[in-house]
């Protein structure tokens, strides 16, 4: 089973390109972290609520990145809330997707390809070998939101992370997620993470926007 980042980070991909789609500002980043403290509270390692997460297991789980990110939040003297580390670990994306990459190569799910624009300028991609696993991912949410079924607790947390990425313009048609969308918001606040992700991208957004006015 896929992690709930390995999940979005899929999504994220243009296979064509073997890099991430345009997003809005700043989503991948919040988005990642996110994934990674959903899935500690999934594995019973973080407590959360609405005024702070803290650790309740110290465990390791066996996978490297998540243990980071564990230790991290358990040298922490004070208890903070949740906004306060997806901005903690915002300042860490760029290390977090390396790794997220190197888990979903090691995987056989993504490979690499290494090549020269005008023989000299290397730059590397991340082409899908096989596309199985983000056609499962995106079917599973189309028939989520299609249907009026009661929600997996692990779906309803992906449908809030794709949901704060703005992904599921890739998933439907406009038709489609026009109609869609009060199922999307219904289900995306079933998950508290997932909702303050989506504050800290549209507050990042607003900001840049009145920073470019004249």
């Amino acid at each position: 089973m896929l992690s709930f980042a390995e999940e979005i980070f899929l999504l994220a991909m243009d296979d064509r390109q073997g890099s991430i789609k345009p997003l809005p500002v700043s989503a991948l980043e919040y988005a990642m972290p996110g994934a990674l403290l959903i899935e500690l509270a999934f594995l019973d390692r973080l407590d959360v609520d609405l005024k702070s997460m803290q650790v309740v297991n110290t465990d390791p789980t066996g996978n490297q990145l998540l243990d980071n990110v564990l230790r991290q939040i358990q040298s922490k003297s004070e208890v903070q809330p949740v906004s306060y580390w997806l901005s903690y670990f915002a300042g860490q994306a760029k290390q977090i997707e390396d790794q997220i990459l190197a888990q979903l190569v090691a995987k056989g799910i993504l490979k690499i390809e290494d090549k020269k624009i005008l023989w000299v300028f290397k730059t590397r991609r991340y082409p899908m070998i096989d596309n199985r696993e983000i056609k499962e991912v995106t079917a599973r949410l189309r028939d989520l939101i299609l249907s009026d079924d009661i929600p997996d607790p692990r779906d309803a947390v992906l449908v809030s992370l794709v949901d704060a990425c703005r992904l599921f313009d890739d998933i439907f048609t406009p038709e489609e997620y026009e109609r869609v969308q009060p199922r999307i918001k219904a289900l995306a606040k079933l998950d508290l993470i997932g909702q303050e992700i989506t504050k800290s991208i549209r507050e990042i957004a607003q900001a840049m926007a009145l920073a470019m006015m004249p």
